[in-house]
């Protein structure tokens, strides 16, 4: 898909006010989406800075981008730091389907956020600050959100047995470990809440003082609160800091105390264990498919194709996980 056009842009967002389009430019990342960072010039006024959230076609399987929106309207208007939405893109913007919210400056490299100096005042509260912003989102009343999917714990686990079957090749880790889920399912919850789904380092941008914006909101949903958490607590998103919990940066009571005190409900430690064996059997089936688009020919990367060894990692931990580790 083509660049978007400044002038068509500038037009888009007059509402802001008069202006032009400077410092257009693709940001790295998102291979299902478009990320573009511009300032907006307002005439006799001040420039804003922006970030173009936009598909480049139809994507199957995602969230419209209007859904997107809402849910960053909603989950701003209830505390949680986001970027604030600004313009909801119309077909005759000519622009594509997107959304443009406000660029916040900070980092999202988790290889930084957990080893750069700059940042070690800030992990000192991030497992605080995610129990906080976990709260805060699954707070948010569902009435007042677009239509979004229910997927309760054991519908995840038989999305994910029936994708692994579509691989056709064994797996006994990845079988054991659903026999596990099956058996220690926790009860759906009474009242389904909205879920970030996919609440983890590397979604947020952080700054000096700690989290500045939760991102990516495109796989959030209905379902269980200990889902957010859980996910958060998966090896993967630790980055080489396995001791470390909580997305590497910090730890489990710090987490929960934080998630309780600002109103989340008490997580019961099995409860929690099982979320995290879901999240590491769903990161390995993940980890499969990217490989397998590699290797089918759908789409050379060797980057792709790395993800593979990942596979046998996550069959590790998930057999760690239902013997009682972490």
């Amino acid at each position: 898909m083509a660049p978007p056009d400044p002038e068509l842009l500038a037009r888009a967002l007059i509402a802001l006010g008069p202006g032009r389009v400077g410092d257009l430019r693709r940001l790295s990342g998102g291979a299902s989406r478009e990320t573009w960072s511009f300032d907006l010039v307002v005439e006799g006024g001040p420039t804003l800075a922006l970030v173009l959230r936009r598909d480049p076609g139809t994507v199957a399987g995602w969230s419209e981008r209007s859904t997107e929106y809402a849910l960053l309207a909603a989950a701003g208007a209830a505390g949680v730091p986001v970027p604030a939405v600004r313009h909801l893109l119309r077909p005759e913007d000519g622009i594509g389907e997107g959304f443009v919210m406000d660029r916040i400056d900070g980092e999202t490299i988790p290889r930084r956020i957990l080893r750069d100096d700059d940042f070690a005042s800030a992990r000192e509260h991030l497992a605080g600050q995610c129990g906080r912003i976990a709260a805060r989102i699954h707070a948010v009343d569902p009435g007042g959100l677009p239509h979004l999917p229910v997927q309760d714990g054991a519908a995840q686990v038989a999305f994910y047995r029936n994708a692994l079957d579509t691989f056709g090749e064994p797996h006994p880790a990845f079988e054991l470990g659903l026999r596990w889920l099956d058996r220690h399912a926790p009860p759906p919850p009474a009242t389904p809440v909205l879920v970030h789904g996919d609440l983890r380092n590397g979604n947020f941008i952080v700054g000096p003082e700690g989290i500045r914006a939760v991102l990516d909101w495109e796989l959030s949903h209905l379902g269980d609160p200990v889902e957010d958490l859980g996910w958060l607590c998966v090896r993967a998103w630790r980055f080489g800091i396995d001791e470390r919990l909580v997305g590497g940066f910090g730890d489990l009571p710090d987490l929960l105390a934080a998630y309780t005190a600002a109103g989340g409900a008490p997580v019961a430690e099995d409860t929690l264990r099982w979320w995290v064996a879901l999240g590491t059997l769903k990161w390995g089936i993940i980890c499969m498919s990217q490989a397998f688009t590699h290797l089918g020919g759908a789409y050379r990367s060797v980057e792709l194709a790395a993800i593979g060894r990942r596979v046998a990692q996550t069959e590790w931990d998930l057999l760690d996980l239902i013997e009682g580790g972490w």
